[in-house]
């Protein structure tokens, strides 16, 4: 479905009994909603109802030219939410999903009946600009996120998955390289320009934060720092896995993620 705003369309797909309780996603960078294709069926099966809303430039959502904000990325899912009426909602993020997750309990909260933070960051890490920039210069000189798809699910997943998942695989690739060039380079900037660690504190929003073992780019340590700043935030860490933990170990991922969202419903 199409969600007009401001000139442009979001893409969202909203699946389940209309009077179940309702989880929101929010996707990583250079992906969609269908990232959580394993996550679904545990959800539907349980009577939850879920919607799925692509970024800016993403999936089937329109791209925007120039640099995002979090807090407008965030003002982009509110914006469905309250189109669909659909709230409050428990919500869970991945990667910038994540960061999306934490500007939208900091200014949205009462949107939110929980949130679930996945393999993110607080703030952007002070090596970022450099860290980005052969990324960044790849995609403007190829107008195209080609370039960049064996590279990301190196980081995205361990060796031994590609083998044991190879249609998963190609088709997650797939994703990452038919992203628009604008609105990775939109939400790149938006990674390099955001700090939440003074708001974090102040959050009444029940947080549980996961992340991979193996996570090279959104590491354990920042996600267990994110569990320790918000009061009552809770921490899990999923082995065998890296940033996609939900992909590549769907069946530890799918428990945590159950029993959270079981003792909050």
């Amino acid at each position: 479905m199409l969600l007009p705003l401001d000139g442009r369309r979001i893409y969202y797909d909203l699946m389940g009994p209309e009077k179940g309780p309702v989880v929101c996603f929010t996707h990583s960078l250079s992906s969609d909603g269908g990232m959580w294709a394993e996550q679904m069926p545990p959800l539907l099966d349980a009577g939850f109802r879920v919607l799925r809303v692509d970024m800016r430039g993403h999936g089937g959502s329109d791209p925007v030219a120039g640099d995002y904000r979090m807090e407008q990325l965030a003002d982009d899912t509110a914006s469905v939410v309250d189109a669909t009426g659909v709230g409050p909602v428990h919500f869970i993020g991945l990667s910038i999903g994540g960061m999306i997750g934490q500007a939208f309990a900091i200014k949205h909260g009462a949107k939110l009946k929980s949130q679930m933070l996945c393999d993110t960051m607080s703030a952007t890490p002070p090596d970022a600009a450099a860290a980005w920039a052969p990324r960044v210069k790849a995609v403007r000189d190829a107008n195209s996120l080609a370039p960049l798809g064996d590279g990301t699910m190196e980081r995205w997943f361990t060796d031994a998955f590609k083998p044991k998942n190879p249609g998963r695989w190609k088709q997650i690739r797939d994703t990452i390289v038919s992203t628009t060039p604008a609105g990775f380079l939109g939400c790149a900037a938006a990674i390099q320009n955001f700090d939440f660690v003074p708001k974090l504190p102040g959050l009444k929003v029940p947080t549980l934060v996961v992340c991979g073992d193996q996570d090279p780019g959104t590491p354990p340590a920042g996600n267990k720092k994110i569990a320790e700043l918000v009061p009552g935030g809770r921490y899990e860490e999923i082995a065998s896995a890296r940033h996609f933990p939900n992909v590549e170990q769907p069946d530890a991922f799918n428990r945590i993620m159950m029993g959270w969202l079981g003792k909050h419903r």
